[in-house]
């Protein structure tokens, strides 16, 4: 057991740490937030602050939830989220003096506006809006054969499809989520009929979009901002002072420029912002068998980890569900409903308990470990004959040493398929570390479905295949290792 606790203590070490703690800066899931989350780290990085980016961490409630509680330092924002999503206590229309007193008292704070408002828009084809005489929003409501594809996170905002719906009157039924990069796809193959924007998206004039008129007024205004703790003002002072000179120097067509150049013509982000801030880009990332590798110890660092974890704790559950019957099934039954919990809820789930990054990562990698190998631990030591355990209780075998040396070898096949089962399981499921920052191959998994970057995907997608393979074969291998000859050879027969 010494063993193991060192091993994981070691597998945790796998990163260096700077000795100097560097500003962290957050980005949420699409490109306009990483191309400001890189401007902030350059601009930082040309005042002599040290600061890190930490990309694409999720949505609003992520990065919110990360800045208050310190896993970040700063990320952009918009003031229409924190009106009507984040800080529902201050008025709708609330200017930015209003936000910055909000905000003191949970020790943060905001920028002035960088220069442009992304607020919400309802887009369509341009030739099927043209087709059906749309405008504005409110003719949609004489339509309600149309079918909308709105971005999961539009779906649930308050500022969001529900309160459109209402003040519209909308009737339309067919209307389903889909992620924000893929709903253009969605639109231009005709799977949907309308989609929400963001004013400054590249993609309205590349697609021919015809951008609805809000006759009502319904979306408020989203000036872009930065957020920040106020604690910098002791740790580092001058990257306010960077954060504070951004304000108003991005007018929305600067900002619709550098969303185009990532999206439409595969630029860096690093490279676009660089450009922008009139710097010269450091480096954005490694070649392919740098990032491979770094990706690499990353995923392997989150299934270790929680499989070792998993391993010692499932084991002795399982041992115990074995020989307490009542109790067992108890133990059973959680592990089973564990098991029935979303993957991405579960992620969620433990940010508020670890923060984001690898730890929250690893405790959800963790709780899908346990059925598979409490299941088998139980199955295993069930299976075992009666007549052998009481040929080894006849012997006089106290009851420790019985389960030592008779009942777990039995039972090792069956516990090492649970552990196998575990492990490939948290190959796969370890992708969606990336989406809170754990990195991992879900990195260019998530970065790439962002672009539209097949390539991107296939990195992440493909070493993660190829992981679980290998996980397998080296199982199967410790499997025939463990497993006594005399069993090996009558599984043969």
């Amino acid at each position: 057991m010494k063993r193991v606790w060192i091993v994981l203590a070691a597998l945790l070490l796998i990163p260096a740490w700077t000795q100097a703690a560097p500003v962290r800066i957050g980005s949420k899931q699409f490109t306009e937030s990483v191309i400001l989350g890189e401007v902030a780290r350059l601009a930082a990085r040309q005042a002599g602050v040290q600061a890190v980016h930490q990309r694409e961490l999720g949505g609003t409630a992520i990065l919110w939830s990360a800045l208050q509680h310190g896993d970040i330092d700063a990320y952009p924002e918009y003031t229409g989220t924190l009106t009507h999503e984040l800080l529902q206590q201050v008025p709708p229309d609330a200017g930015i003096p209003t936000l910055r007193a909000a905000l003191k008292p949970l020790g943060l704070g905001i920028t002035d506006s960088l220069g442009f408002n992304d607020t919400y828009a309802i887009g369509m084809r341009e030739d099927r809006a043209a087709q059906l005489g749309i405008q504005r929003l409110s003719d949609l409501a004489a339509h309600p054969e149309l079918r909308f594809g709105f971005s999961n996170e539009f779906m649930a905002r308050s500022d969001g499809w529900p309160g459109l719906r209402q003040r519209y009157g909308l009737p339309q039924m067919q209307v389903r989520g889909l992620d924000h990069a893929l709903a253009y796809r969605a639109l231009a193959s005709g799977a949907v009929d309308a989609i929400d924007l963001y004013s400054t998206d590249a993609e309205i004039p590349y697609y021919h979009l015809r951008t609805l008129d809000d006759d009502r007024h319904y979306f408020p205004h989203y000036d872009a901002v930065y957020l920040y703790r106020l604690d910098l003002a002791q740790r580092s002072p001058a990257f306010i002072d960077v954060l504070n000179k951004l304000a108003g120097r991005i007018d929305a067509d600067a900002m619709r420029q550098m969303n185009a150049m990532v999206k439409l013509h595969g630029e860096k982000e690093t490279a676009v912002a660089a450009d922008f801030l009139g710097v010269q880009p450091d480096s954005d990332g490694a070649g392919l068998w740098a990032r491979l590798w770094q990706r690499t110890l990353e995923h392997l660092r989150l299934v270790c980890v929680s499989l070792l974890a998993a391993v010692c704790i499932a084991i002795p559950l399982g041992v115990f569900a074995a020989h307490a019957k009542r109790l067992g099934q108890l133990v059973m039954a959680l592990s089973g409903v564990l098991q029935t919990i979303p993957s991405l809820a579960m992620f969620v789930f433990m940010i508020p308990f670890f923060g984001i990054g690898t730890w929250p990562a690893i405790a959800a990698l963790f709780l899908y470990s346990l059925l598979p190998i409490v299941r088998n631990t139980y199955t295993g030591l069930a299976g075992i004959p009666p007549d052998l355990r009481e040929s080894a209780a006849a012997l006089g075998l106290p009851r420790g040493v019985r389960l030592r040396r008779v009942e777990l070898p039995m039972a090792m096949r069956s516990i090492l398929a649970g552990v196998k089962t575990a492990a490939v399981i948290n190959v796969g499921t370890a992708t969606l570390g990336a989406l809170i920052g754990a990195g991992g191959y879900g990195q260019p998994i998530v970065t790439g479905i962002r672009l539209d970057d097949t390539g991107l995907i296939l990195e992440g997608a493909i070493p993660a295949a190829c992981m679980a393979l290998v996980v397998q074969g080296l199982f199967e291998g410790v499997e025939r290792w463990l497993t006594p000859r005399g069993m090996r050879l009558e599984a043969r027969q």
